[in-house]
């Protein structure tokens, strides 16, 4: 029950209006990451009102693992593509390990 709470209240960020600051660039190459322990809970939601940008959308920050541990990364703005629509990256389970599956946009 805990994590269809999580699942919900995580989804809803991006519709909520909320923000997280960020910058605007294109998305970091990751390399294929499979690590032990399962990330860490997002940090407590930040309310800022984010003003709507045209042309853009909002890509939400994530835990990315570097030199062994976790860190956040913050979110950013992304140019539209259009035709196109995003799929946000996700960690995933795959047996006793956590994947990193990068965002990605599809046609």
């Amino acid at each position: 029950m805990k994590r269809a709470l999580l699942f919900v209240a995580l989804i809803s960020i991006p519709l909520s209006g909320c923000v997280v600051r960020g910058r605007v660039g294109a998305p970091v190459a990751v390399a294929y990451v499979e690590v032990d322990e399962p990330p860490p809970p997002p940090p407590p939601t930040r309310i800022v009102v984010r003003t709507s940008r045209p042309g853009f959308i909002w890509i939400e920050g994530r835990h990315a693992y570097r030199g062994n541990r976790y860190v956040w990364e913050e979110g950013r703005w992304e140019r539209e593509r259009r035709g196109h629509r995003w799929s946000p990256g996700r960690w995933e389970r795959r047996g006793r390990k956590h994947v990193w599956v990068e965002g990605r946009w599809h046609r």
